[in-house]
């Protein structure tokens, strides 16, 4: 894709500013690299709030120099906020990627959550994304990535799918429709407001079930499809756009993986688990909020046949670590063994609520994708992490590292996952796609808002949970 270099601003020393308690030692150490004050998209009193009070209290410098560039990534660099119709509305960019992906924007923000109870304004910079989310839903559900203009094209307009004005890419992926249901769910759940969850927003809930039923393909291959004129095989879907053949069983098909790959099986094991939860949040919320029984009862009847599928297509025996969840399965009995960085992966299910982080046959699942038996785990002289098709081989990404910190309950191993992130931002003071295993200053993207934002999610918990940990 088209990328615009991000320059970052080393002069200017205005974070001090809504920072006084930051020492002059840590100042002085280290260059700012955050975005200036008048230049940001966003400002946030809780967010500052809780950047002061974290540098404030950990004694690790360099940590609070971290947390106060990468925490506020999102708001200070992609955020768009307007009132439209007297109702608020936020567009998201990734960052270096001018378009709103439903994935990221919602896991951009979701960090944010547990302080807008503090912060009306950023209650509604949140509460704007879920309402910019329904319409993007509504204007298509197979696409995954949306223009603030709905008028204008796409670089990708040839591709041989249903492209449309507004819509940047429309690669099919479970996810896309589950992230903004995660997201408007802990909203709700922590603020009780009922306001973004008008009848679009359960206009673009019917459509999701719709997908995720036609994406079952018990009948037909359903209405999408999908190619690309490319020389890389992840960036297309074989068998005339549809994928290889799969049994009909219960489970969704996914055309793309969270990485924007193609699958190799449709079934894909991780956005599987997280349809199951976001079908199930979507019932309590139309249940209550709409009070439509209907729609909710069709809402949990899919939840628990798709749950019901993966425990018997979803899981394999391995001949070293025993029971564990495969990564891609296609109903006929093959699977794909791997786990990707990106988000829902098989690591991150207790992170998405997906299933109980002392669950056996995750903890089996967990100890073989942190081995050589994952394909795309990658070791290192500077740190060790999965990676993915995406960008190649001996790159770690800093997402599947923080992941890790994020679902263990081991002190020896959040600790190592926060010193090997210290270790490898290769001076930048952000988070990255990706770095070489061997060498942290050969990287890929330079300003990539979810590990930014994610990371500092990271070490506020540990700050709040642990913070022996950050010493």
């Amino acid at each position: 894709m088209n990328r615009r270099q991000f320059v970052q601003n080393t002069a200017i020393l205005s974070a001090a500013f809504l920072c006084p308690d930051i020492t002059n030692a840590a100042i002085a150490e280290y260059p700012v690299v955050r975005t200036p004050l008048a230049q940001r998209r966003f400002k946030s009193k809780a967010i500052e709030q809780a950047i002061t009070e974290f540098q404030s209290k950990v004694k690790d410098h360099e940590l609070g120099w971290l947390f106060g560039n990468c925490f506020p990534n999102t708001l200070d660099t992609t955020v768009t906020y307007r009132v439209k119709d007297g109702k608020p509305d936020t567009y998201v960019i990734t960052g270096d990627i001018d378009a709103m992906w439903l994935r990221d924007s919602s896991a951009q923000v979701w960090p944010y959550l547990n302080l807008i109870k503090s912060d009306k304004q950023l209650q509604q910079l949140v509460a704007g994304v879920i309402r910019h989310q329904a319409g993007c839903i509504f204007k298509d559900p197979y696409a995954n990535a949306f223009y603030d203009d709905p008028n204008k094209v796409s670089e990708w307009v040839h591709d041989l799918t249903k492209m449309q004005p507004g819509v940047h890419e429309r690669k099919w992926e479970i996810d896309s429709l589950c992230y903004p249901v995660r997201l408007g769910y802990q909203y709700w759940k922590l603020t009780g407001d009922n306001s973004p969850f008008d009848d679009r927003w359960k206009q673009a809930i019917a459509l999701i079930l719709k997908t995720f039923k036609e994406q079952q393909r018990k009948d037909s291959l359903g209405p999408y499809s999908f190619q690309r004129t490319t020389a890389f095989a992840t960036d297309t879907v074989p068998m005339g756009g549809y994928g290889y053949p799969v049994k009909p069983v219960g489970l969704i098909c996914s055309a793309f993986r969270p990485s924007d790959d193609a699958t190799i099986y449709s079934y894909l094991i991780p956005s599987n688990f997280f349809a199951v939860v976001s079908l199930k949040q979507a019932a309590e919320m139309v249940t209550a909020i709409a009070k439509d029984t209907n729609l909710a009862a069709e809402l949990t009847t899919l939840s628990a046949e798709v749950e019901q599928a993966l425990q018997k297509y979803g899981v394999i025996d391995h001949p070293q670590y025993g029971k564990i969840y495969a990564y891609e399965v296609n109903g006929f009995g093959s699977y794909n063994l791997m786990d990707d960085a990106n988000v829902p992966s098989l690591l991150g299910l207790p992170y998405l609520g997906a299933v109980s982080v002392s669950d056996p046959i995750y903890q089996n699942t967990r100890k073989m994708l942190l081995s050589p038996e994952n394909p795309f785990f990658f070791k290192g002289t500077a740190g060790e992490g999965i990676g993915g098709p995406h960008v190649g081989l001996n790159m770690i990404w800093p997402i599947s590292i923080i992941i890790r910190g994020l679902t263990s309950q081991d002190d020896e191993e959040i600790r190592h996952c926060i010193q090997m992130l210290k270790s490898t931002h290769a001076g930048t003071g952000f988070m990255h796609e990706s770095f070489h295993k061997d060498d942290p200053k050969n990287f890929t993207r330079k300003w990539f808002a979810w590990a930014n934002t994610l990371f500092g999610e990271f070490l506020w918990e540990t700050y709040k949970q642990k913070p022996y940990l950050l010493s």
